[in-house]
């Protein structure tokens, strides 16, 4: 006897039922940790109905003015990135005033925030792949007709 007046429809990678989306967010004076939040959110595809946790059912995410973000308090000369070059005594450290002067600092502050904040595994390193930061107005996705949405009208 079938009593249940719905179903739980769980996304399939196999049968490409994930409709993704193609958004572009303006960084311009964000906080780095509220922005990469939501960012990770929309990756994911939280925000959608047809959310499936194992699977990649979210949008592609564009950020633009990257270089406009902002850290709140003192963070921006006391918060301290490590890397390790694999050899010993080949630790590195930077601030995120450091990183803003080198090329592509700025999306590594971004990348690695929203790297954190998704899940670890074969997952979250595909997902990973679906951001794009660019540190001005500019980008080559045009093709892909995003759509330009505010991020300050999501939780």
């Amino acid at each position: 006897m079938d009593t249940l007046s719905y179903k739980t429809v769980s996304v399939s990678k196999e049968a490409a039922q994930a409709k993704k989306e193609w958004v572009v967010i303006d960084a311009t004076d964000q906080v780095v940790g509220r922005l990469c939040s939501k960012v990770a959110k929309l990756l994911r595809g939280k925000y959608k109905p047809s959310f499936t946790p194992h699977v990649d059912c979210g949008d592609n995410v564009i950020i633009i003015n990257a270089s406009k973000v902002v850290f709140t308090g003192k963070k921006e000369t006391d918060k301290v990135y490590t890397r390790y070059t694999g050899y010993p005594g080949g630790q590195r450290f930077n601030t995120p005033a450091q990183l803003r002067l080198k090329k592509d600092g700025v999306e590594r502050i971004l990348r690695h925030a929203v790297k954190g904040m998704l899940p670890k595994g074969i997952l979250g390193r595909h997902i990973l792949d679906n951001l794009y930061v660019y540190e001005g107005t500019e980008h080559p996705h045009q093709a892909q007709k995003p759509k330009a949405i505010d991020i300050n009208q999501y939780k």
